[in-house]
């Protein structure tokens, strides 16, 4: 069992999962962190739009407060960030530059910057947009944690002094997303929010499909979805869906679609924690392609690829019960092994020391 560990994370949101897909990736990794001894204290910004919509008041496992401003952050937690063992800034920060500059001043322990969104990161800062984050910061962490992993990891080393670019990938936490013997009502459905570089996909790959096929039913459940889309009789549209809610989504569809944001696709080695989730539930998935899937998951054996809509319809109208069952039980224990709160926070705690030694010696 490691020591205690006292860790800070300031991140967009633990306490909503409406429109973002931080929320129920921190909740996975704090809960791992929890379990391996470690004391987390997490601070979020309370901004009217997540206050509005919370689905989590408090964090059985760590510590969770809400702040209103950047200077009273200052004022009440300066303390906490100085004596922490490890402090992360997370993506999409609100006054981001402003936070992180006062923590890289503040904290005596080891440093991280969590990306959670990385290619869009690096799209904004190319526009020079600097909102959350500001190149000039990013040597000045000890840790450069990303959802991104593969060769644009080199990339944030090389062009922009990242000290150790990392993978950090999402997570899922299994105690909430496991198999439930219910009733399928959809032979494919959706989650995700909606964006307009991802609907290409959703038209092609789920309402193509859909309008083809009108005695079956699908589903597509997001939030941020524009009035204008004309959805097929047989989609149901849920507006959101909370994580308490996810798993009985995935449980009563036949097959669901995973599709990755543009930036992401592109950029590869990316994946969602939607993806862990459905394969945690036991749901075999159909997903978009993009470079690096098959690190996660071995395509045909654990994951199906639909490139197009007559993929998707070969997978709903070709596949046998048995043959889907197989599918997501591979997937399933692939995703236990590696995929899972502990495993995730292993990897994190083994950065940290790892860091830390590297300082300690240079003391020396």
């Amino acid at each position: 069992m490691p020591p205690q560990l006292d860790i800070v994370i300031l991140g967009l949101s633990i306490s909503s999962s409406w429109g973002n897909g931080h929320a129920t990736s921190y909740r996975s990794l704090v809960r791992g962190l929890a379990q391996l001894g470690c004391r987390v204290l997490f601070l979020e910004r309370d901004v009217p739009w997540y206050a509005s919509r919370r689905d989590l008041e408090t964090l059985p496992y760590a510590a969770m407060v809400l702040y209103s401003s950047v200077e009273e952050l200052k004022e009440k937690y300066a303390t906490a960030v100085s004596q922490a063992d490890l402090v992360i800034s997370g993506s999409f920060l609100p006054d981001g530059p402003e936070v992180m500059r006062w923590v890289l001043n503040t904290a005596r322990g080891v440093t991280a910057f969590y990306d959670l969104d990385t290619p869009v990161t690096l799209e904004m800062m190319a526009r020079e947009d600097y909102r959350h984050l500001e190149p000039r910061l990013i040597p000045q962490f000890d840790l450069y944690w990303s959802f991104t992993g593969g060769p644009l990891l080199r990339r944030l080393e090389q062009e922009y002094g990242a000290q150790r670019a990392r993978p950090l990938y999402c997570a899922v936490d299994e105690e909430h997303y496991f198999p439930m013997r219910i009733g399928q009502k959809w032979q494919m459905g959706y989650l995700g929010t909606y964006s307009d570089d991802r609907q290409p996909l959703v038209e092609e790959l789920l309402l193509k499909p859909a309008r083809l096929l009108l005695d079956t039913r699908f589903a597509v459940a997001g939030s941020m979805y524009p009035d204008s889309i004309r959805w097929p009789v047989n989609v149901e549209r849920i507006e959101h869906l909370p994580p308490a809610e996810h798993r009985e989504f995935y449980c009563s569809q036949q097959f669901t679609l995973n599709l990755t944001r543009a930036a992401m696709r592109a950029t590869g080695y990316s994946p969602s924690v939607r993806l862990f989730e459905a394969a945690a539930c036991g749901t075999p998935i159909i997903s978009d392609r993009w470079p690096g899937l098959d690190e996660f998951f071995t395509i045909g054996e654990e994951i199906l690829v639909a490139d197009s809509s007559d993929d998707v319809l070969r997978y709903l109208n070709a596949l046998t019960p048995e043959e889907r069952q197989a599918i997501a039980e591979r997937a399933r224990r692939r995703t236990l092994e590696h995929h899972t709160s502990v495993p995730r926070a292993r990897e994190l705690v083994e950065a940290f020391r790892e860091v830390a030694e590297s300082k300690a010696t240079a003391r020396v």
